[in-house]
């Protein structure tokens, strides 16, 4: 489903990305962890053309992202994108942002749209909350408006960027419920976070990356077993002692 081969990226003379290569199946879930600075969150806006990269090469379902002629709007259609920071149009109602993507882009006629969205509202567990607007709603209320909002597309695949890292720590497990019910519904996800506990129960890979390299591409068992590099170790005692 996504095939990253050697990737490189620089800003200016600073790389971020240093030869990254991995692939994911389809119906796998990832979980792509690291320090602050690692490249995480660059690495994953790679995959749907939102950075540029110099070197290698990203495949999405056999669509090349780095390729001049491919259509990029068109494959992020495809692609659920969930940002740390919800990225909801504030001026529109809740059903209002999960159907606008989905009549401009995918040409679905309004009703169509708006049943479609009261649909996954209800999946997600805010079907109460449509008629309002994103500021009235909790930042986890948001990021679930958000994720149910990317499945409205109807996405072969979908990329979460630290997804609970701007949220209270209450509101955190709302968000991770839905993210764990998706797994299991066999959806393909790439997701960049630290919620270790997430990891370990849906993840079926762990990467670790350092310094713009992925230094481990594991299953969660090895990961969390006895991870093969030494500043992998040091990581996970330094985040699971607490």
């Amino acid at each position: 489903m996504i095939e990253i081969n050697n990737v490189s990226k620089w800003y200016g003379q600073f790389q971020v990305l240093t030869d990254c290569s991995t692939q994911i199946t389809k119906g796998d879930v990832v979980v792509v962890c690291g320090p602050s600075g690692s490249g995480k969150s660059t690495l994953i806006k790679c995959v749907n053309g939102l950075e540029a990269f110099q070197q290698g090469a990203i495949a999405v379902n056999g669509t090349s992202v780095g390729d001049p002629k491919t259509n990029l709007p068109k494959l992020r259609a495809h692609v659920g994108m969930v940002f740390q920071h919800f990225e909801l149009f504030p001026h529109m109602s809740i059903t209002e942002n999960l159907a606008i993507g989905q009549t401009k882009v995918l040409g679905r006629s309004k009703e169509e749209a708006h049943e479609r969205g009261l649909k996954l509202l209800d999946r997600v567990g805010l079907r109460s909350q449509a008629d309002k607007f994103p500021g009235q709603l909790s930042g986890g209320q948001q990021q679930r408006v958000a994720i149910a909002r990317a499945l409205a597309m109807d996405p072969i695949c979908m990329l979460f960027d630290e997804p609970t890292s701007a949220l209270d720590p209450e509101m955190i497990n709302e968000v991770l419920d839905v993210m764990v019910e998706l797994a299991n519904e066999g959806m393909t996800m790439m997701v960049v976070s630290h919620e270790m506990g997430f990891a370990r129960k849906v993840a079926d890979r762990v990467i670790f990356m350092d310094h713009g390299h992925i230094v481990e591409d594991a299953t969660k068992e090895e990961f969390f077993g006895t991870p093969r590099s030494e500043r992998a170790q040091q990581f996970l005692s330094k985040i699971l002692s607490h």
